[in-house]
């Protein structure tokens, strides 16, 4: 979002020179935030980075930022223009329901992996509404249908049961495909893992029962660039390619992590345009989570205490179990803003979550100053499949939710109640 120099510049006077000195220069400028750390330039483009204040945030808070995710949203609507393609969020992976009117403004629509997803994006965003379920049952399928403009079965056998009652409500069918092709490292994430229950092969591929079938769905991603994306396509076109002449739509599925700093947008463009050019009465889907949520927003915590076992360890008022599972899923390290490695810096901690589970720990981090009760730690990047995934585990204290306004305004939206933990369970 370009914003006006003198407006922001007042707020922000510390960057006034150099800005100037690059307007001259014909630089644009993007307000974007990231915790008041960096100026980053590209070509044509300043990005400020003005300070946010993480003191006006409850503590434990999960809080995006919508200067960052209103980027986000420009980024992915310039590939839209740029090809002609749909891109429309996922909500397993981003589902912060309150910041949907703006990505409205951006995106055609949202895709669903349930009832209650569906309902979400129609309650909500209500605009397209595609979705996506291993396996429909008989007493939601109804009300799915009257939800959804588009839907995909995981098997011909899913498409023969709900067949009538798809065509009946006017919904736009497709099959879900596995291409057997994934350069994805971790198994847990691979859809198109050995044994992979998600989509046909091209074995068990029925093409006689394709009739009323509007659309393929593959989606083999995880967190990866475009040429991980060009290697599937030629995958799914050798083995299914045939198909796609009586077809209306194709989806590519998620794990496009278009809006990465070091995405090769540049080649995920060329991609897609081959593939129109190719097939040229396709709507082509996209349908990523993470490329909306990605390095959108903190999760913000307090130390609560401080304990010594041959090391010193610090207790958190949040879990990561409860909190940050992909942390122990995936597994992964999640940057903690003014932390490094251990022994990096002088003082190194083991950081761990407040629960009684005894793997609540998050690993190793080094600071520039011992840690003291009270001080927050900010995990970055906590917005996307992070917030979907929270339990109330222990019952203990869930993280609230907030967002920072287009002027860094903080603005608490959510606290879980002692009634949310209880009906849960």
């Amino acid at each position: 979002m370009f914003i006006n120099l003198v407006k922001e510049f007042k707020k922000v006077p510390h960057f006034q020179k150099k800005a100037k000195k690059c307007l001259k220069k014909g630089f644009k400028i993007n307000r974007t935030a990231h915790g008041g750390r960096k100026i980053a330039q590209t070509p044509r483009e300043f990005y400020i980075w003005p300070m946010l204040d993480y003191s006006q945030v409850t503590s434990p808070c999960f809080v995006l930022d919508e200067a960052r995710l209103r980027r986000n949203m420009e980024i992915l609507d310039q590939i839209q223009k740029q090809t002609g393609v749909h891109i429309i969020c996922a909500l397993k992976g981003y589902s912060f329901w309150r910041s949907f009117p703006i990505i409205a403004e951006y995106l055609p629509g949202a895709t669903a992996s349930s009832l209650n997803e569906a309902r979400l994006a129609r309650e909500e965003m209500n605009k397209q509404v595609h979705v996506f379920a291993p396996v429909y049952a008989d007493d939601e399928i109804d009300q799915i249908l009257s939800l959804a403009d588009h839907i995909t079965f995981n098997s011909f056998s899913q498409w023969m049961r709900f067949k009538d009652k798809t065509l009946a409500a006017g919904v736009s069918a497709g099959i879900r495909v596995n291409p057997e092709f994934s350069t994805v490292e971790t198994d847990i994430y691979n859809p198109c893992g050995k044994f992979s229950r998600l989509g046909v092969t091209e074995r068990e591929f029925k093409p006689e029962l394709l009739d009323g079938i509007e659309g393929l769905h593959f989606h083999a991603l995880c967190e990866q660039d475009a040429d991980a994306l060009e290697g599937v396509l030629k995958a799914f076109e050798a083995k299914f390619g045939k198909y796609l002449a009586q077809m209306k739509w194709v989806n590519f599925g998620g794990g496009h992590h278009i809006t990465r700093k070091d995405y090769h947008r540049e080649q995920l463009v060329q991609i897609l345009k081959d593939f129109r050019s190719r097939y040229p009465h396709l709507q082509v889907i996209l349908e990523p989570g993470e490329a909306v949520g990605w390095q959108t927003g903190e999760l913000v915590a307090t130390v609560e205490d401080i304990v010594h076992n041959e090391m010193d360890i610090a207790i958190l008022n949040v879990s990561i179990s409860a909190h940050m599972p992909d942390c122990l899923e995936m597994p992964y390290r999640p940057t903690i803003t003014g932390a490094g490695f251990p022994g990096e810096k002088p003082f190194t901690y083991k950081i761990t979550g407040g629960t009684c589970l005894a793997g609540d720990q998050l690993g190793d981090f080094s600071f520039d100053k011992p840690l003291q009760v009270g001080d927050r730690i900010i995990f970055e990047d906590m917005i996307h499949y992070t917030m979907v995934k929270t339990t109330f585990f222990n019952g203990v204290r869930h993280p609230d939710i907030g967002m920072f306004d287009m002027s860094g305004k903080f603005h608490l939206l959510h606290k879980f109640t002692y009634e949310q933990f209880k009906e849960k369970l």
